[in-house]
């Protein structure tokens, strides 16, 4: 039997796995099958032979579960995995720099457009789909996923398709006090968790993942490898905080190694109770975690039957406390500040960093109860993928009693909703608005994340339209409680709702460069890219038009450049 292997793991995929990963599919959405040979010609003329092809009328068996195996592996939201979603002519998995470079070539010389996936955590799908109807592939960095630690000079070079799992790993591989600051799910991908200002636990001590990048190996549209200094500025810039998959391909970040303790300490507690108990507590919440000191992150969790809270199904808020330190300590901050969470020692665990890291993440091994392992955090399969719909606000005023108790109320109606609160203050609060693409520092006290989730059983029922129109009646009930002028949102949240730029006429006017006006496009993208960007919106589009002129990468909500007579 033929084998595969996907890297995060020492194990082989067999094509058996793959037909168990596989959402199975008896109609779909077609590419143009006469441009496969085209693709696979001039791959194999380019020394690319890591690819797998949409299966013709005529394909079965082994090639068509490899096809549907790797497009469904990294696709972690199922609504871009069903039968209805544009399907790419080619899978393609460079195993080198120099393979992402001709691969690059291979889909410019053809006019294929180009989707870039890591870890497929996109919550709208752009790594994985093309939805303006132009034949496109997927490049997939899988295989590039290497981690390269230097203790002497405190930093290490992470390949653009390794996860955070993997770079965890590493780091803690070669050093039990140093860590880095990013996000707690270790299967997310490093290159767009960057890419979009991912943020984590380490996030009021040290900043985002995106601010602790020193260079970066960046391959534009005509297959250049540029580092920091060849890139210039501007597009380095851009391309920390700026989101994914529009400057080009990113196949390496050098970061900064930072410094943790030997013991951490950390806890979830999840405090269930009526509508008046849980708003009470996280009315105090949202004026005591931004303040906490700098190495302290307290969020929390508030929905109807959170899973944190089972076997019990009801309201609860949980909270999730991470401190850089002893939990003496940790006990004795909390205590004074947020005396009504009544926090125990026993509530309380030390561990090492590592450690924390796969306390928080929350994932389990198929088929136990049981946490995962460290090793563990090398695998880059989910298990239990969901469909979902995502929305996110920030808020620079404490929201009122009045508001909670409305948030509350909307929750009641869907208990597959919740919403998560996560503080910022500290490195956040101290950090220019303008120092990396990603804005939202001083002034913010928190972000939210609305989010519900449903399964295939649900989904068959065609439930899908009612979640999605629940969490829009939720979000728009909340904007006289949230930033606003723009009602600020954060791009590794991505929500079409926002606006989007999808129409093939659309993309016709972006590849003219000086026969239409550039403000179309622009001023387009403005719509969604101010609420992202903020004030930095404008200057994210004069590096777009540095590093991209003819907008070669791009998906339905990127940033367009100006027309070349305009710039």
């Amino acid at each position: 039997m033929k084998k595969f292997m996907i890297l995060g793991s020492d194990k082989p995929l067999t094509f058996l796995v793959l037909v168990i990963i596989s959402i199975f599919i008896t109609s779909f959405a077609v590419p143009s099958l006469c441009t496969a040979p085209l693709i696979e010609t001039c791959l194999v003329d380019y020394g690319v032979k890591n690819f797998t092809l949409f299966p013709s009328n005529h394909a079965h068996g082994e090639d068509t579960r490899a096809y549907y195996g790797f497009l469904n592996f990294s696709i972690q939201n199922l609504r871009f995995a069903e039968p209805s979603m544009p399907k790419p002519m080619a899978i393609i998995m460079p195993e080198s720099k120099e393979q992402l470079v001709m691969t690059v070539l291979c889909c410019r010389k053809g006019s294929w457009e180009i989707r870039v996936r890591c870890g497929g955590h996109s919550y709208e799908g752009t790594s994985s789909i093309a939805t303006d109807g132009s034949a496109f592939v997927i490049i997939d960095l899988m295989n590039l996923n290497r981690v390269s630690v230097d203790l002497e000079s405190q930093v290490a070079w992470v390949e653009g398709g390794a996860t955070l799992g993997q770079t965890y790993y590493a780091i803690s591989e070669a050093s039990k006090d140093h860590g880095f600051s990013a996000g707690s799910c270790p299967t997310v991908g490093i290159g767009g968790h960057i890419a979009g200002g991912g943020f984590g636990l380490l996030s009021r001590k040290y900043g985002l993942a995106a601010d602790n990048v020193e260079d970066a190996l960046l391959v534009d549209a005509d297959g250049r490898v540029l580092d920091r200094e060849a890139m210039g500025e501007e597009v380095f810039w851009a391309i920390r905080g700026g989101g994914g998959g529009i400057w080009g391909i990113i196949c390496a970040w050098k970061i900064k190694l930072l410094k943790v303790p030997e013991t951490v300490a950390g806890f979830i507690l999840s405090r269930p109770g009526t509508k008046r108990y849980v708003e009470r507590l996280v009315h105090k919440w949202q004026h005591v975690a931004p303040k906490l000191s700098d190495g302290y992150y307290l969020s929390v969790f508030v929905g109807y039957g959170l899973p944190e809270t089972a076997p019990t199904i009801g309201l609860s808020a949980t909270f999730k406390g991470f401190f850089l330190g002893p939990k003496r300590e940790a006990l004795s901050e909390l205590n004074k500040a947020f005396p009504e969470l009544h926090v125990r020692e026993g509530d309380c665990k030390e561990m090492s960093w590592i450690e924390s890291v796969v306390y928080f993440s929350g994932l389990k091994p198929a088929g136990s109860s049981s946490s995962m392992s460290i090793s563990q955090l090398n695998d880059r399969y989910v298990i239990d993928k969901l469909f979902f719909k995502a929305k996110s606000d920030y808020v620079r005023t404490p929201i009122s009693s009045r508001g909670i108790r409305a948030a509350i109320d909307i929750l009641e109606k869907e208990p597959k909703g919740y919403v998560i609160l996560d503080p910022y203050g500290g490195f956040m609060e101290k950090t220019d608005t303008e120092s990396i693409a990603f804005p939202h520092r001083k002034g913010n006290l928190f972000s939210i994340q609305y989010m519900v989730e449903w399964n295939e059983k649900d989904e068959q029922q065609n439930r899908s339209n009612g979640y999605i129109n629940w969490i829009r009646g939720f979000y728009g009930s909340m904007s006289t409680f949230v930033s606003s002028a723009p009602r600020a949102a954060y791009i590794n949240y991505m929500d079409l709702d926002l606006g989007v730029m999808n129409t093939s006429n659309e993309m016709e006017l972006l590849m003219l460069n000086g026969n239409a006006p550039s403000s179309d496009a622009v001023e387009r993208a403005r719509v969604w890219g101010e609420k992202y960007f903020l004030s930095n919106y404008d200057k994210l589009v004069r590096a777009k038009t540095l590093i991209d002129p003819l907008n070669v990468f791009r998906h339905q909500q990127g940033i367009p450049p100006l027309s070349t007579s305009t710039s």
